[in-house]
């Protein structure tokens, strides 16, 4: 038969390891189970630590003790504070409809009793989780309304890269050319696969291999702009003009006469005119 115990649980065999007893003792006081909601947004409805303290002992007093309306000098036994302090506090829990009082019907014993109510504490809670999950709703709205959008965005840039190449290639393309395009349009930009196309085309090498390798030489050297491109080219021009003059032979340059030969070769021009 079951049996309803108001009181304090007591083990009748102590002879046992004390550490082992304080682990038994542990699960037979109970727990007080505080809801972490309470603990996160207390401070947002006006409650302060040293309230949040007392509401927990209040709880704790509900639950275990089965006493719903703990007097001042109770709550003292338990707590560091005057029976004055904890006399103001309750009052202003109640003020600020934190908590109020009311009527509880015990239906074993048939009777009527005085209890504090944490029906407001849990109304102004629900208020505030209420408002914290209808902004993560929205906040979740927007984030898959900006995924579509990009999805949408990018499904579009691959289907005009598709047509684009199947233009200039002159066919349709194949399932691994189409999933090739959608890997270049993952991590470059499209006007960038549109001119190594281009360059492909003009260079008659209308094979995915080649455009590929332009593609790859841009990301090595981190270009991501067509004006990237460019500046590029130019730069590559000019350091293969510049190897190509210091590969080549040095011009002969003729050694500079003799002095002397020169003088002789004057004075016998003067005899001449002589």
């Amino acid at each position: 038969m079951a049996l309803h115990h108001s009181g304090k649980i007591v083990k009748c065999d102590q002879k046992v390891d004390i550490t082992a007893t304080f682990g038994s003792d542990l699960v037979l006081e109970g727990f007080t189970a505080i809801p972490n909601i309470l603990l996160k947004v207390y401070k947002h409805i006006g409650i302060s630590d040293f309230q949040m303290l007392l509401l927990i002992q209040l709880i704790r007093f509900h639950v275990e003790e089965r006493e719903y309306y703990p007097t001042p000098q109770m709550l003292a036994r338990v707590m560091e504070a005057e029976p004055a302090r904890l006399e103001h506090e309750l009052k202003d829990l109640l003020d600020k409809e934190i908590i109020s009082v009311s009527e509880f019907y015990d239906c074993d014993r048939r009777v009527i009793f005085r209890g504090y109510d944490f029906e407001p504490l849990f109304s102004k809670i629900s208020d505030i989780w209420a408002a914290i999950r209808a902004r993560e709703i929205e906040e979740s709205k927007k984030l898959l309304n900006s995924q579509e959008f990009a999805q949408d965005m990018f499904d579009s840039k691959v289907t005009g890269l598709i047509d684009c190449f199947e233009k200039e290639f002159g066919r349709p393309l194949s399932p691994i050319e189409v999933e090739q395009i959608e890997q270049w349009a993952a991590w470059t930009d499209v006007s960038l696969v549109m001119e190594a196309l281009r360059r492909a085309v003009l260079g008659g090498k209308h094979n995915f291999k080649y455009i590929n390798s332009i593609l790859l030489e841009w990301k090595k050297n981190n270009i991501r702009t067509l004006e990237a491109v460019e500046q590029y080219d130019r730069d590559f021009h000019k350091r293969r003009a510049s190897l190509k003059r210091r590969s080549a032979k040095p011009e002969e340059v003729p050694a500079p006469e003799d002095d002397k030969t020169d003088s002789r070769k004057k004075a016998f021009i003067r005899t001449l005119y002589i």
